[in-house]
This record gives C-alpha cells, sequence and structure tokens, in this order.
C-alpha cells in the first residue's frame, strides 16, 4: 500500500509505513506505545498516522516512569502495570534510545511480555532517528520482501555458511538443524514482534569457529557511545564462542570485554544474520538500522530462543556489521563483497 500524497523519503511517509504496511492496524486494534523523550516528534508523527483509523491507544514515556541514568547504574525497571497493559494489547510500538544496562532491566522483559501474548503485533524501534524513518522506513518493502524470501530459501536449506571479507574476516558456521531462520521483512504478523526498520533474516547458529573483523558499528549502548566504528574490534571465536577480543581503541576494548562477562553465555554467539534492505546504500552508525544494510552481522549474547527455537539464553546481545562481506552458503555465493548476486 502506498499514499501517493506523501513526500517520499520523509518522516511522514515512514511513520505510515509503520502504521499502514508493517503493523497494518485496524480501527479494532487495541495499542501501546511505549517511548521517551527523544523520539517525542517520530511518535507524534506514528500517531498522526493511527488517528483517522483509531483512538484506542495508550502512551507511556520511559522518563515519567523512572530515572534513566546512561552509566549503567540503577537502569530504569520494567513495571508491573505495563506487563498488564502489554498483555491486554494487539498491538505495540517500542520507540526510545537504549541506554547502558536497559536491555536486561527493561527491554528484554518487555519482550517476553510481548512474546507470552500470541495476539499482539508489536514494532520495535530502539534507537529510532528521523533519519532513519525517513531512510530504512521509507524503501520500498515489496522489494525487501521479495528479495527475503529468496534468500531465506537457500539459507533453509543449508548446511554450512562462510564468511570473509577485505578487512581479514574469516569464519565458518555450522548451522542448527533444528534452529529456525526467522524472516523479518517488513510485515508484522499476529503472534510476531520485529524490529523496524526491517529486512533481514537471522537464527541462531549450532558452531562459530574463525576470525570476525567487525567494521562497521556495535549494537546494544555502543551503538550510541561510539557510533560507527573508528577502530575495528576483532572476535576470535573457537567453539561458538567469543573466546579472544582485540581492538587498538582500548575503551572499547575494555567496556566489551566487560560485556562478555557478564553472564554464562555472554560470550556465545547467538544470533547470525543476513541484512536484505536493499534500499539502504550505506551505514549511518545506529544499529536499528545497520543490521539491515545488505551484508552480514552476528550478536553475542541472547539467541532470541522463542523466535529460533535455541535451548539457552542470556541477558547480553549485542550485534557487529561486518562490511563488504563474501557469504557462501554450501557452495553457493549468494553475496560477493556487499553485492547479493542471486
Amino acid at each position: 500500500m502506498k499514499n501517493k500524497n506523501l513526500k517520499p523519503k520523509s518522516l511522514e511517509y515512514g511513520a505510515f509505513q509503520v502504521v499502514q504496511n508493517c503493523l497494518k492496524i485496524r480501527k479494532s486494534d487495541k495499542i501501546v506505545i511505549i517511548t521517551d523523550k527523544a523520539a517525542k516528534k517520530i511518535i507524534n508523527a506514528i500517531i498522526n498516522e493511527i488517528n483517522p483509523i483509531t483512538k484506542n491507544f495508550k502512551i507511556f514515556v520511559m522518563e515519567e516512569i523512572g530515572q534513566r541514568p546512561k552509566n549503567g547504574k540503577n537502569p530504569i525497571i520494567f513495571p508491573k502495570f505495563l506487563e498488564e497493559e502489554l498483555h491486554n494489547a494487539n498491538v505495540s510500538i517500542y520507540a526510545a534510545d537504549g541506554f547502558q544496562g536497559e536491555l536486561k532491566s527493561f527491554r528484554k522483559p518487555m519482550t517476553l511480555a510481548i512474546s507470552n501474548n500470541p495476539n499482539i503485533r508489536h514494532a520495535h524501534m530502539i534507537g529510532i532517528t528521523k533519519k532513519i524513518m525517513e531512510q530504512g522506513m521509507s524503501v520500498d518493502y515489496a522489494k525487501v520482501q521479495k528479495l527475503t524470501s529468496k534468500i531465506k530459501k537457500i539459507v533453509d536449506k543449508g548446511r554450512n555458511i562462510r564468511v570473509v571479507s577485505p578487512s581479514g574476516s574469516d569464519f565458518r558456521v555450522e548451522l542448527h538443524p533444528k534452529h529456525k531462520w526467522i524472516k523479518c521483512d517488513g510485515i508484522i504478523r499476529k503472534g510476531e514482534w520485529s524490529n523496524l526498520p526491517d529486512g533481514e533474516i537471522f537464527t541462531s547458529p549450532k558452531n562459530v569457529e574463525g576470525i570476525a573483523i567487525i567494521d562497521g558499528v556495535l549494537g546494544d549502548y555502543f551503538t550510541s557511545k561510539y557510533g560507527p566504528l573508528k577502530t575495528h574490534i576483532i572476535w576470535k571465536m573457537e567453539k561458538g564462542r567469543i573466546v579472544e577480543v582485540l581492538c587498538k581503541n582500548k575503551k572499547l576494548l575494555k567496556d566489551f570485554e566487560k560485556y562478555i562477562k557478564q553472564d554464562a553465555n555472554a560470550n556465545r554467539i547467538g544470533e547470525i544474520a543476513i541484512g536484505t534492505n536493499i534500499g539502504l546504500t550505506k551505514l549511518i552508525g545506529n544499529m536499528l538500522q545497520d543490521e539491515k544494510f545488505p551484508g552480514w552481522h552476528m550478536a553475542t549474547g541472547n539467541p532470541y530462543p522463542e523466535k529460533t527455537g535455541a535451548k539457552w539464553d542470556s541477558s547480553a546481545h549485542c550485534d557487529g556489521v561486518i562490511l563488504k562481506p563474501t557469504i557462501v552458503v554450501d557452495k553457493k555465493i549468494i553475496m560477493r563483497a556487499g553485492k547479493f548476486i542471486i
């Protein structure tokens, strides 16, 4: 569905996509919106799209729930009343910045509450900005959906993946036969939640061996703290875990080493993914959009067990984007130097 009256590549068009094309909001929907002060203009644009359809929505601002320190000490706690609101909703939107510590204290309990509601359709927009609404949320999702389906058909049959990159990445992934590949193509269906902007497929691997040179951007709170990486961070992986980290930026190295020690599985590779949003042309230093950039990203920590079927969990989840990868599924090359060839 398109709205010819809206200017393409605009905040308003991105909001239209969220409401009409991704969540497909209806008059009968009961909507919960969780946001913060930083996302006020974006939420206002989304509400402008919702209002003509339904008035049945509630807005909760995180700064009105509790304090949000950026240093990770005493992070805001996900409240019980929001869990109850999400239990009774069938559409929800999270649009807010992500601060250190909030993944464990707020966002993970929130997504667990969402996953426990089989009727909900949830749009997850951590770190959303006006630029992302104008770019990643304003692409032609029909093209994204077509490409994503093609790639999923290939990886569903795959057993092994090899990834190399110009910066020196070279690792092999053994796929788990019982873990699902999750298609995120811009359509959020009943009982599902997805990041917006969309455009990726992901799963949790059985094993990963080799070296990954993270030269794009890091996720979780590292995105807002470090932006586009000026210094590469190197993950040495054995038996599916990061066993050594190297980085010339000593502050980043210290922060990341602490991050992957927060629990027993924080250093375990929980997610491997292929970005399929071919409407994007460059990284912007924000993981919400950059993980959808055509190419490869992978995450240490939480494997999204409720989605992939993995039998383990973690309070950590930090993605890393690799630039210009070549991706080989079994013997089939699907991407060469950052360009899809299927």
